[in-house]
This record gives structure tokens, C-alpha cells and sequence, in this order.
């Protein structure tokens, strides 16, 4: 049984889509999703919630009924909602003026769809997540100025939705432009400048920056690094999550073995393995100590949940019970170890 009740834990729904579709394998359905997270138990344990993509065929932010009947669905699960995707790569944060504005209004669409779960009692926290929706190549063509515009269009999604209450978190991944390494990532949220923003670290990609992938000037890793070397990897570690981590307002547990990976539409980013993976690189539970406690090892309790990402899985990976009772013990672990009671 576990030990603590807080952090809650989530599993991710967007793995279905991300990374699915006409070239690559099928979409798998919402519904699908959902019974198998709230099927899965550990000793006693199940999933509190979930993370929602509020992506197309899952969800359509154009149907004034879908929150009433998510919630109808996530109360019959015994499952609340957490943090939200907002569909910004309709637009661009680092594109035209009307691709920036398709942007930002994505991200107040997502403010309004998390407003409205939170009024029909299946959602209390969680934040709306964000990245830049800007190749890493097209950035590069003007690094300062590509920069100065995505901070500008953050500015502007802050500000929509500060009006909802709502905080917005940039994933680090290295496929996003000005997002792509560990030092890019401070700069821009520092350049932003906003009370109401912050980083969503996810493990797997976090890792990643740890070897600059998209950004070699950033690496901190050595290029023929021995991955199973585990004082150099934690020590690799410290240095991105010391820099991160006061920003840190979401967070993704996972599993990655040190490469990229990519499918369907997506491009390559730290690869999701799953939690029992052999060649993983990660102590998951011991390493998510570097997110979930600060310098001096304390618990910063800077978000009420912890969720899993698996994009681009394998479907007969992700239509398999058993992963969903892996994922959820990898998760209890975490909690054991770096969690609290309320």
C-alpha cells in the first residue's frame, strides 16, 4: 500500500495520438485509454486522474458539451483530470502574425475547457501545457530574434490565461525551437518574465539535454559518455535540474535509454521506454528525487501530481494491461519515495 497520498498520480492520455495516425499506426480511442488506466492496481493503488491532449479525434474544443460529458466519463472511472495540451501547433509561436494568434487563441481555448472541468468538480489542479510549435533548424536561422518572438507570444498566452487563473508550463523537448537545450529553456522562461509560466520537466527528454541533442554547445555529458556510468549521469543530472527546477511546475515520470526517437508526424525527441526497460538509463525513482526535492534535499511540493508519458509506444505496447500495472508502480515508488501526506 502506499505510503503517502500526495503527490496524485496520472497516467497521459495524448500517447494514444502523438506519434498515430494515416502514416503510422491507428489512433487508439479515448475510451480505450481511460479503462485501461482505471483498470490498472498495484497493491491496493490505483491512478487519481489523468493528463488530458485535448487533440482531434480524442477531443474537439468546438462542441460546448464535451467537457460535461468527459466529466460524466471520468466520474464513472473514479478519475479526475490534471493538466491540459493545448493544441497550439494550429499556429506557431514563432510564426506569422495570424499564426501567432491562432496560437495564443488555442492556448485560451485550453484555459476555457480546464475552467469548465474545474466547475464540474473533476479538476482542482494542473496546469495548461505549451512549447514553442517551432522547428529547432527554423530557430536557428535567427537565434536571438526567433527568441525575442516566441517570449513575446508566451507574454501573450500568460496573460490569456492569468484571465482563467490558469499556469502555463513549457515542455523541454529538443524538438521545440529555443527549447531545445537546458540553458535555451532558462533563457526563454527568464526572457518571458511572467508569474504565471513554468517548465514541465519529463524525465525522458529532460535527459536528452543532459547529451546535447540539437544543441552540442549545451551538452554536459561527454559525446562517448559510458551511460552506465551512474555517478556521471546523476552528476549530469544535478546540473540541468538545479537550473530547471525552480521553474519546474509539472512534471512527467519516465523512462529513456539515451537515444531519439520519433513516429508518425512528430520529430525526434528523448525516446520513451517503458518502466521495466533493461536498457533504460534512469533509476526512475532515485532520479525524480532530482525534480521533486530541491538543493537540499528537501520536498519542494511545487505540483499536487506526477504523470506518466509514454508517447510513441507501440500500440500492442500500450493495449497491453500490463503496462499500465508497470507504469503505475514505477509511479508508486516515486510517491514512496518523495511524496506526503496531506
Amino acid at each position: 500500500m502506499s505510503q503517502n497520498n500526495f503527490p496524485k498520480l496520472h497516467n497521459a492520455t495524448w500517447p494514444g495520438i502523438v506519434g498515430k495516425g494515416a502514416d503510422s499506426e491507428p489512433v487508439i480511442p479515448f475510451d480505450s485509454l481511460l479503462a485501461m488506466t482505471a483498470a490498472a492496481e498495484v497493491d491496493g493503488v490505483k491512478f487519481d486522474g489523468v493528463d488530458l491532449g485535448l487533440l482531434e479525434p480524442h477531443f474537439t474544443l468546438n462542441d460546448p458539451d464535451e467537457t460535461k460529458i468527459l466529466a460524466e466519463k471520468l466520474q464513472k472511472h473514479n478519475l479526475v483530470a490534471g493538466s491540459l495540451v493545448a493544441p497550439i501547433w494550429a499556429g506557431s509561436a514563432m510564426g506569422t502574425a495570424d499564426q501567432r494568434k491562432t496560437f495564443v487563441e488555442m492556448v485560451r481555448k485550453a484555459c476555457e475547457f480546464g475552467k469548465e472541468l474545474n466547475d464540474l468538480g473533476v479538476r482542482s489542479y494542473g496546469v495548461v501545457r505549451i512549447d514553442s510549435a517551432a522547428g529547432v533548424e527554423d530557430w536557428a536561422k535567427d537565434p536571438a530574434g526567433n527568441t525575442k518572438i516566441i517570449a513575446e507570444t508566451f507574454r501573450e498566452a500568460c496573460d490569456v490565461a492569468a484571465g482563467y487563473g490558469e499556469k502555463l508550463a513549457t515542455e523541454g523537448e529538443i524538438c521545440w525551437g529555443a527549447m531545445h537545450s537546458w540553458k535555451y529553456m532558462v533563457e526563454l522562461l527568464e526572457m518571458v518574465d511572467r508569474p504565471n509560466i513554468g517548465f514541465q520537466a519529463d524525465m525522458s527528454h529532460t535527459f536528452l539535454y543532459t547529451m546535447g541533442y540539437n544543441a552540442p554547445e549545451h551538452r554536459i555529458l561527454p559525446k562517448d559518455a559510458d551511460l552506465k556510468d551512474r555517478e556521471a549521469v546523476k552528476a549530469a543530472l544535478k546540473t540541468v535540474t538545479d537550473a530547471l527546477r525552480p521553474w519546474t511546475i509539472d512534471f512527467h515520470v519516465a523512462q529513456n535509454d539515451g537515444s531519439v526517437f520519433g513516429s508518425g508526424s512528430h520529430d525526434k525527441t528523448g525516446r520513451h521506454c517503458q518502466a521495466t526497460d533493461p536498457n533504460g538509463v534512469l533509476d526512475i525513482a532515485h532520479d525524480a528525487g532530482y525534480w521533486l526535492r530541491d538543493e537540499k534535499g528537501e520536498l519542494t511540493k511545487a505540483f499536487k501530481h506526477i504523470c506518466w508519458d509514454g508517447c510513441m509506444f507501440p500500440n500492442a505496447v500500450m493495449n497491453d494491461q500490463q503496462t499500465w500495472n508497470d507504469i503505475l508502480a514505477a509511479l508508486v515508488k516515486v510517491r514512496n519515495a518523495h511524496g506526503w501526506k496531506s
